[in-house]
């Protein structure tokens, strides 16, 4: 019998999750189906009850449910917890275990797809909302050499704060990153929404440096400023296919190979 999964977000028709997932599934052979629910923004919690109810197994969570995703899980794993956010939850019988894979998508991308080691690197975080806390726990597993930069220093600290058990995070504001270098770039803020750009030093890049924007589908002013200034760019399409691949192997069992995936939506940018 087939799989039923999904991904609640609103908006969600842009999401290519649906896609992804079938390429998984053809990839694996496992028989499930997948799509996209739109989900009124007062309407989350009865959404995932009405899927429970159909008997769907589990879902994918995009904005802005993340947060509301982590608070209806009866049973958190160790991502979710950090991250005080889930973006995939698993249902068997009453338990809803929730789990937050965007972290280790991150630093899968990087260290597998890109080939650029994390361990003992200087590895610079721009942003310290929900994107960012979603990632600090992976990159600092990863030996990461983390400073967390941010407009208003106070939610800087609030991160650093909050993992403070996991290990050491530097924090700043962007006019006392002058004279630093990086050897890591991550760009965790929607600055790329509005077509901003995060005011970083021009000199932020190390030598073979690697500036990673975690949106995808278009060049950001971030990574137009960091190729202008010797980086090597990266968008964040890696990482949502490999936050998929997670999530997919959490329902499945089955870890799906990502680089043809990868590849293939490459072809339709």
């Amino acid at each position: 019998m087939t799989d039923r999964y999904a991904v609640i977000g609103n908006p969600v028709a842009h999401s290519k999750s649906p896609q992804i997932h079938r390429m998984f599934a053809e990839q694996t052979g496992e028989d499930i189906s997948y799509e996209a629910i739109l989900a009124p923004l007062d309407g989350f919690a009865a959404t995932v009850g009405r899927l429970r109810k159909e008997g769907y197994k589990g879902c994918n969570i995009t904005v802005p449910f993340k947060f509301e995703a982590f608070n209806i899980a009866t049973e958190l794993g160790e991502r979710a917890q950090a991250a005080q956010a889930a973006n995939t939850l698993k249902f068997a019988g009453q338990n809803i275990f929730g789990d937050n894979t965007d972290g280790v998508g991150l630093v899968r991308d990087i260290q597998e797809n890109l080939g650029v080691r994390l361990d003992d690197r200087r590895v610079l975080l721009m942003g310290s909302g929900g994107a960012a806390y979603g990632v600090v726990l992976p990159l600092l597993a990863a030996g990461a050499k983390l400073t967390v930069a941010n407009r208003t220093p106070d939610k800087a600290r609030q991160l650093a704060a909050a993992f403070a058990a996991q290990g050491l995070i530097s924090v700043s504001n962007y006019e006392d990153l002058r004279g630093r270098q990086f050897d890591v770039v991550i760009n965790a803020t929607s600055s790329g929404l509005s077509d901003e750009m995060p005011p970083l030093p021009e000199d932020i890049f190390a030598g073979n440096a690697l500036g990673y924007d975690m949106m995808y589908g278009r060049e950001t002013p971030f990574m137009a400023f960091a190729r202008e200034h010797g980086a090597r760019v990266a968008d964040g399409l890696g990482m949502l296919v490999e936050q998929a691949a997670e999530a997919f192997f959490l329902w499945c069992n089955v870890r799906p190979e990502t680089a043809p995936v990868i590849a293939a939506l490459r072809k339709q940018q």
